[in-house]
């Protein structure tokens, strides 16, 4: 029956155990796909920034290709005849026009190439008249009339992911064509070299990679929420799974103590008959024989046959009253007048031991629905008990009185100072046939539960060894 409790506990804790576990793995998942995502959009907002750049970069090359025509190219050729960079006048009025046409644009640098890849003019002056031998399909595209692009990178990124705190430069150049203006025509005449346009965009790699970490670190803060919330929702779901197993683990108790009872019952039930009139038959014929026989000796012999059968039918009695179901006859009774009729059926034996009782009633002779019947039962089993711990007399106080605290209850209270009880025998008087006496059959204070929680009350006892008992009884009145 246990190994069952404990299996079915452990078969209920296995969902939250594997909540636990799912939590933990799916914040390692979340966590993955979280970076898999700020890789994505970061991956579209590059392409998207790298297109917007490109679109500016032309915008830019053709308003220079407008300027540098207009203000510099036809006025030159018009004037002198040719172009001579080489000639310090004609190279500071190109960079006056490029450089005013570039302003405020974020532009880094400017190079024209002729169609043989020679720089012709440059914002760096040194590059003028060299020869670049690595422009390669992006100049020929440009040659041809169509726009081309690179991005330069260096450092700044870890495993894909843009951080703006490891700095790194990214630098975008577009390749141009220079053409021929034709007026009031939307048509492009020859093209006489390209025009390579260097932009710096660090910075908007810089505010992508912001966005991207304040992306990651708001994501990530709602899942470890999240996460936290969910631990805390399966740690709840724990401890309510716990309680409901201790619960069942206390029902199941329960059931197998019925079982125990109800097989005790149909046991006892069976030979109580056969047990109480062979023993009714040998109290009777020792009290004949008493009555019959004048040697003193055999008189000692047939007392003790009475006084043994006695204390068997006692012990029936209370095999019976344990085993059997209780059926509560409830009405309108006063606690205290049952507790009296106690008091006077005890009382030669109180005498007998020299005990003092103190009697404190104070429930104003308010009524109770109980069973009267079985309450003097109850009461009779822990005055014994009371009995039993004072050998040599003592003192034995009743109290009773109505206590409200939310719900109505009487409280009967009952102290000896007799042996007291110890802490190991504490958390087992209640279980049936468990004893410290000698002859004692261990059931008094397991029939006292059973009547008591019958009537939906509760028993509690305080005790330590040399100072006393203390026996608390709650009965609801409502």
């Amino acid at each position: 029956m246990q190994e069952d409790i404990n299996a079915n506990i452990t078969y209920q804790m296995k969902p939250f155990q594997l909540a636990k576990y799912f939590s933990l793995t799916s914040l390692l998942v979340i966590f993955t796909s979280l970076i898999v995502l700020s890789l994505f959009i970061s991956t579209g907002a590059k392409k998207v920034l790298l297109q917007k750049s490109e679109e500016y970069a032309q915008l830019v090359a053709a308003n220079l290709n407008h300027q540098v025509f207009f203000q510099f190219t036809l006025p030159v050729v018009l004037k002198e005849g040719r172009i001579q960079l080489r000639e310090e006048r004609q190279y500071s009025q190109l960079d006056t026009v490029v450089k005013n046409t570039i302003h405020g644009f974020d532009i880094e640098r400017v190079v024209i190439y002729d169609t043989e890849g020679i720089v012709t003019y440059s914002t760096d002056r040194k590059m003028v008249g060299q020869k670049n031998e690595k422009l390669g399909e992006k100049f020929k595209n440009a040659l041809e009339g169509n726009m081309a692009s690179k991005l330069i990178s260096h450092g700044g990124t870890f495993l894909g992911l843009e951080l703006p705190w490891l700095g790194g430069e990214r630098k975008l150049i577009t390749y141009n064509p220079m053409w021929v203006e034709q007026p009031f025509t939307w048509k492009k005449g020859r093209i006489l070299g390209v025009f390579e346009i260097t932009k710096d965009i660090s910075k908007d790699y810089e505010s992508i990679a912001k966005f991207q970490m304040i992306v990651i670190a708001a994501t990530l803060g709602a899942i470890v929420f999240i996460f936290v919330l969910l631990r805390l929702i399966v740690k709840r779901a724990e401890t309510i799974i716990e309680q409901r197993a201790r619960e069942q683990k206390e029902l199941e108790e329960q059931l197998r103590h019925a079982e125990q009872l109800a097989t005790l019952g149909e046991m006892v039930a069976g030979i109580s008959h056969e047990i109480r009139n062979p023993l009714g038959i040998i109290r009777s014929t020792a009290e004949l024989l008493e009555q019959k026989i004048e040697d003193p000796r055999l008189k000692g012999f047939s007392s003790m046959i009475m006084e043994e059968a006695t204390r068997l039918n006692a012990i029936l009695t209370e095999f019976l009253d344990f085993a059997r179901p209780k059926t509560v006859q409830k009405s309108e009774c006063n606690i205290e007048e049952v507790l009296e009729r106690n008091i006077s059926f005890l009382e030669p034996e109180l005498r007998r031991l020299k005990i003092e009782v103190e009697k404190r009633y104070e429930t104003d002779g308010q009524l109770l629905r109980a069973d009267p019947d079985l309450l003097y039962r109850a009461f009779l089993n822990i005055f014994n008990n009371a009995l039993q711990a004072m050998p040599e007399g003592g003192k034995l106080q009743i109290r009773t009185f109505v206590e409200e605290n939310g719900n109505k209850n009487l409280k009967i209270v009952i102290c000896d100072d007799g042996r007291g009880i110890s802490e190991e025998h504490l958390q087992k008087i209640f279980k049936p046939f468990f004893t410290t006496r000698e002859k004692g059959t261990g059931l008094g204070l397991a029939i006292v539960t059973n009547i008591i929680e019958s009537h939906k009350g509760k028993v509690r006892i305080k005790s330590h060894p040399g100072e006393g008992t203390t026996v608390e009884i709650t009965l609801p009145m409502n």
